[in-house]
């Protein structure tokens, strides 16, 4: 029974937000914008002055207390217990935060004093790129090859984690070439690394260490319009077989609630299906969500070996999220929802259709890559074997 759960296509995948209100919650629906907002100026009020926010979600009740209200079929209900959990560093410092909204004030506030590494944020990666790509000797650099500027993108790779007493919050930037091509990975510009710390946002190492051809853009772009055979849209014309009340989600015989985290991404939580025999809903999972992705590439050269991604402890599979496109990620009949994060500031962030919700005949295979590394663009392509069953 559970593989008919997986007829179900959940994407993941940014910007300016609505305001919106509501008074009642689901003990486990994510931080509403105002919600959020609330936790910003708390936060601030509590510090006195600027921090810097690296994670604000909700800080779910116990178990317990959530079990205790599934009498209520998961409605909507008015609850007590809303609270924000807050990762901010502030002079080089982590804080745990747990802020209490409704008596809009922190209960604990847990200062780690190591260098650990908390989720990095879009403004000081977006600062470190800018850092890199003004710096001199990067810039001699690229004139040497005799590459365009104006061509060269560059993006912050986290190092890894050697130990309290060797680790700082550290960034390695590396670049790429476009120049007839949006498909930037696949033109490294290799031998060039530029070392920038976080906290203190400044280059602290740099080497131009071997100069080695980029390779040629010819034949790499993936975009559609590139292509030279036409891309049929995503389309299943049966109406919705689906009820979604607020964030609980109703399908056949399944009953399960989703939400948004700007750091797991997708949470499904309390997944139920209903029981013949017993006449009653019989849980299968309580919460469940992507918790890591790890990505070992760590070729032997000196600007690969420690490229070894944690995707959502060190980006956020919700903060790399974007939006959905409609007929092309999802059909007409998907419902979709939007997903809502805090920026550097603390100020709410919003991703429209972060989620697509859709039932659909099985047998399709598709893949979605989105691009995000380009100043002032986002290119998206999508692949896929359209089948009929």
């Amino acid at each position: 029974m559970l593989s008919s759960l997986t007829n179900f296509l959940f994407f993941l995948l940014f910007l300016n937000f609505p305001i919106l209100s509501t008074q009642n919650y689901h003990p486990l629906d994510p931080l509403t914008p105002l919600e959020l907002i609330q936790v910003q100026a708390i936060v601030k009020n509590h510090f006195s002055h600027d921090v810097n926010f690296h994670y604000v979600g909700l800080d779910e009740p116990e178990k317990s207390t959530v079990l205790s209200l599934e009498s209520n079929r998961y409605k909507l209900m008015d609850t007590p217990y809303r609270r924000a959990f807050v990762i901010a560093r502030l002079n080089g410092k982590s804080h745990e935060i747990i802020v209490d909204l409704s008596s809009n004030m922190t209960v604990c506030d847990k200062v780690y004093n190591g260098n650990g590494f908390p989720l990095m944020n879009f403004g000081e990666v977006s600062a470190a790129n800018k850092l890199a790509s003004s710096y001199a000797p990067l810039i001699a650099s690229i004139e040497k090859r005799g590459l365009k500027l104006e061509e060269v993108i560059c993006m912050s790779f986290a190092i890894g984690w050697y130990g309290e007493e060797k680790s700082r919050r550290v960034v390695r930037v590396m670049c790429y070439y476009m120049d007839g091509t949006v498909n930037l990975y696949m033109r490294p510009i290799e031998g060039i690394t530029v070392t920038v710390d976080l906290d203190q946002m400044k280059i602290i190492g740099y080497q131009d260490r071997v100069m080695v051809p980029v390779p040629k853009a010819d034949g790499t772009d993936y975009r559609a319009s590139k292509q030279s055979d036409s891309r049929r849209a995503v389309r299943d014309l049966d109406g919705p077989g689906l009820a979604l009340d607020g964030h609980v989600l109703r399908w056949a015989n399944w009953e399960l609630h989703i939400s948004f985290d700007m750091r797991a991404g997708l949470i499904i939580s309390l997944a139920s299906i209903y029981d013949p025999e017993k006449n009653e809903h019989r849980r299968v999972m309580y919460r469940g969500f992507i918790s890591e992705v790890f990505v070992p590439y760590m070729d032997l050269t000196e600007e690969w070996y420690y490229r070894t991604f944690l995707d959502v402890g060190e980006y956020g599979f919700g903060l790399c999220a974007v939006p959905l496109v409609p007929l092309q990620d999802c059909p007409e009949n998907a419902v979709f929802m939007d997903g809502y994060f805090t920026l550097q500031d603390g100020t709410p962030g919003r991703i429209p259709n972060v989620f697509c919700i859709f039932e659909r005949s099985a047998g399709d295979v598709m893949w979605r890559h989105t691009e995000l590394g380009i100043p002032r663009q986002m290119v998206c392509v999508t692949e896929w074997v359209f089948a009929v069953t």
